[in-house]
């Protein structure tokens, strides 16, 4: 599962001996002060964002150590002209209750390099996102598979709202300078879900077949989704078990297609118990008796 989130840069000037010690580390050459210009950045962090999703706040240090050497692009186009910086540390940091992922990383001084710190000082680089994947995606109001358990991100159930939970990372491809961020606070000082549709991505790396296969297998798992939760309804309301049809019907959306599954199976034997069928044998019907006295 690829995500994206956003954030922002924060402080920013000359390396310490300390860092530009970890910057050479990744250079293939040595590097001096005056050659490098370091700024930190809020990567990603354990809050909701505009899509509805958050990372685990035990995935952060996995994720945080991930990112370490790991380029700066701008506006998530994975090419060589588009690299502009590079991360060389990370950490997790806690405050007010909110964890997120903290990074320093270096520009090369001169040519672009030059324009691209001027933009960071002047404000205009602000905001970032990043792109990495994660392994699972968890629903916040019963623990289970976002997307197998009927529940929906932005939606309240018995009081609790619904988003996903960012877990397992996998790996780390960047960070990007956007424009508008997933993650509120996420800049040059965070990127998950917010970035680019399934269909732009299918676009713009020649894979239209493949997308419009998954979606009609989608499309059809959805009607086949909606089909079970109607027989559900459907049935409770014949079975008469004093439940009104929109709570069966909340039943059926929140349930996963397993225990949907089982409880449609379960009420249909229930109405087999109370309304079985009658059984119809065919009867060769009966000549008419004549009386032998009237015939001729």
């Amino acid at each position: 599962m690829q995500v994206k989130k956003e954030s922002e840069v924060c402080s920013s000037g000359v390396p310490t001996a300390a860092q530009l010690e970890k910057i050479n580390a990744l250079a293939k050459g040595t590097l001096k002060e005056d050659q490098v210009y370091v700024f930190s950045l809020r990567l990603c962090d354990d809050q909701v964002d505009r899509d509805g999703e958050r990372f685990d706040t035990e995935a952060l240090p996995e994720l945080a150590r991930l990112f370490l050497g790991k380029t700066g692009i701008v506006d998530h186009r994975w090419s060589a002209e588009n690299q502009v910086a590079r991360i060389f540390e990370t950490q997790v940091v806690r405050e007010k209750g909110v964890s997120y992922i903290k990074a320093w990383a270096y520009i090369r001084r001169g040519g672009q390099g030059d324009e691209t710190i001027a933009d960071i000082e002047a404000g205009i680089r602000k905001e970032i996102s990043v792109g990495c994947a994660m392994g699972r995606a968890v629903c916040s109001v019963c623990g289970a598979d976002y997307g197998t358990c009927g529940h929906r991100k932005g939606e309240v159930y018995d009081g609790v709202t619904c988003w996903a939970i960012l877990r397992e990372p996998m790996d780390a491809y960047e960070f990007s300078f956007v424009a508008v961020p997933a993650q509120r606070e996420a800049g040059v000082l965070k990127a998950m879900g917010g970035g680019k549709k399934l269909q732009e991505l299918a676009r713009e790396f020649g894979a239209q077949e493949e997308y419009r296969k998954l979606f009609a297998q989608a499309e059809l798992g959805k009607q086949y989704r909606k089909e079970l939760e109607d027989n559900v309804v459907r049935l409770g309301l014949s079975l008469d078990l004093g439940v009104s049809e929109p709570v069966l019907r909340g039943i059926a959306q929140t349930a996963g297609e397993k225990d949907l599954m089982a409880l449609k199976a379960a009420l249909e034997e229930k109405m087999n118990e109370m309304y079985p069928a009658a059984v119809q044998l065919f009867r060769k019907p009966e000549k008419e008796a004549v009386d032998s006295g009237f015939l001729i």
